[in-house]
């Protein structure tokens, strides 16, 4: 059994190793770079690889004709804070804290930054962050924030609270920063600085770069609305929003190549959660359900990884993955100890299906939001609306994508084995919510309840100045 872990232990015992056996120069080139990405808001089928009826993603679309292609790729929760949380610690999001947006991680929980900086890698996170219990319109994050990205493992950070827009005002480790252009292209730019600053000193970096596009407010510029001139103002600039990120993959992936780096790059790409329902054309590729709930539209997202040394045939796949997986699997890459996982872990390596198909996902996948669950076996997906009263539907996932046709009294011995699977999972979720997974056995009394930054005491000094700015005026005027 793999033992329990804190992330003091972890740090301390993986970075004495570092300290016995530096990373040398000479030895860097043998290093996977990693850079994960991650969209606010786009839905599955936003991306011209899926025929989208106006969207063009010329540049998504080569990194998926060059990588790994997943057509049922799921964020580990419906909104934001959730996914993200699901990407840092491999767990499920409720497990650690971060049972709905704005909530803040917790700080006994162990995360792929602090493993991967311990093991030799520099780290940088690069834009929207939302795990450190603040809600309302993305604010840079102050130096004294104790769930800064810093503090969960990342060297270098310019972020912001939430999602954010044109000309954002960006936080650099605490100094905050006005930035003048579109918001996608500029964490990116960042991010390619910090990536070569690393490579000219022979070191390997892991980098997150997680955009506010295309969330709400949409404000895309002229250029990039120009096509969707039939659309009304808000679907223009949603889908502005998108062409202005598409690019910014382009300059992404361009530069890696021009650093030198691209051959040994993994970068993976997906949303945080499916499509919005107000935004015209369909957002969610016809799926049922959007942002903020359990069916597909809600949690299947795009999903690519791009990898050329350890990907060389590129295909697509309907192997069922998730966010919970990507920890799991830099820890086989990177061969990072298996006690990097805090256990219960809730995803698994994808490694043995980058060289082909690997048959059935041995382990299920499973969602929990606010009295909702749902498990998806392979081709079979059971879901509840409400865990208390017992009610569950059944869908066929591969003959009804659009989920249409509820199984669950047709195939009663499908529904009864996955619901016993679901029930017992969620007993281990709720053990983990009171703190049986960490080593002192409890949660830290001190965690942090979620709360508008307009209302949080630091910020105020900021509210005078930022109230006439469009991105926050109106949260400013109400409070939230």
């Amino acid at each position: 059994m793999i033992p329990r872990i804190t992330p003091v232990f972890l740090l301390a015992s993986l970075a004495s190793s570092c300290l016995v056996a530096p990373v040398e120069e000479e030895s860097v080139a043998g290093f996977t770079n990693v850079v994960l990405v991650m969209a606010d808001d786009m839905g599955w089928g936003q991306t011209s690889y899926y025929d989208h009826q106006v969207l063009n993603t010329p540049n998504l679309d080569s990194m998926a004709a060059s990588g790994l292609r997943f057509d049922r790729f799921y964020a580990g929760g419906s909104v934001c804070s959730p996914t993200r949380a699901t990407v840092m610690t491999g767990r499920q999001h409720d497990r650690v804290g971060v049972i709905d947006h704005g909530y803040a991680m917790r700080l006994q929980e162990p995360t792929v930054a602090q493993a991967v900086k311990a093991a030799g890698y520099a780290t940088g996170h690069f834009g929207k962050w939302h795990l450190n219990g603040l809600r309302g319109p993305g604010v840079p994050i102050l130096a004294t924030d104790d769930h800064n990205p810093g503090v969960f493992g990342f060297d270098t950070w310019l972020s912001v609270t939430n999602f954010f827009d044109i000309n954002p005002i960006l936080s650099r480790e605490g100094a905050f920063e006005e930035l003048k252009g579109d918001s996608s292209e500029i964490i990116v730019n960042e991010a390619l600085k910090f990536i070569r600053s690393q490579s000219e000193e022979g070191r390997p970096s892991f980098t997150v770069i997680w955009y506010g596009s295309p969330h709400s407010p949409f404000v895309a510029s002229e250029n990039d609305r120009v096509r969707f001139q039939n659309l009304e103002s808000l679907s223009q600039h949603h889908y502005g929003e998108l062409v202005a990120m598409d690019r910014s993959i382009g300059v992404l992936r361009r530069g890696l190549r021009e650093i030198g780096v691209a051959e040994n790059t993994l970068v993976w790409f997906n949303s945080d959660n499916g499509g919005l329902p107000d935004i015209k054309p369909d957002t969610v590729g016809g799926l049922r359900g959007f942002k903020g709930q359990l069916y597909e539209g809600g949690i299947r997202v795009p999903g690519v990884i791009e990898w050329p040394a350890g990907i060389i045939e590129p295909r697509a796949t309907s192997y069922p993955a998730a966010t919970m997986d990507i920890f799991p699997t830099l820890v086989e890459i990177l061969d990072l100890p298996e006690a990097t996982l805090l256990q219960p872990t809730d995803g698994i390596s994808l490694v043995p299906l980058f060289k082909s198909e690997i048959g059935h996902r041995t382990q299920p996948i499973p969602f929990r939001s606010q009295g909702r669950a749902a498990l998806i076996d392979n081709d079979y997906k059971l879901i509840t609306q409400d865990m208390t009263l017992g009610q569950y539907e059944l869908y066929h996932l591969d003959k009804d994508p659009k989920e249409t046709m509820d199984l669950s009294t047709i195939e009663p011995g499908v529904t009864d084995r996955l619901r016993e699977a679901l029930e017992q999972w969620n007993l281990s979720v709720v053990a983990s919510i009171a703190g049986s997974d960490y080593l002192e056995g409890n949660v830290h009394p001190n965690e942090l309840k979620p709360q508008f930054w307009m209302t949080y005491e630091p910020y105020k000094p900021y509210l005078e100045k930022w109230k006439h700015r469009p991105e926050y005026e109106a949260s400013i005027t109400r409070g939230r």
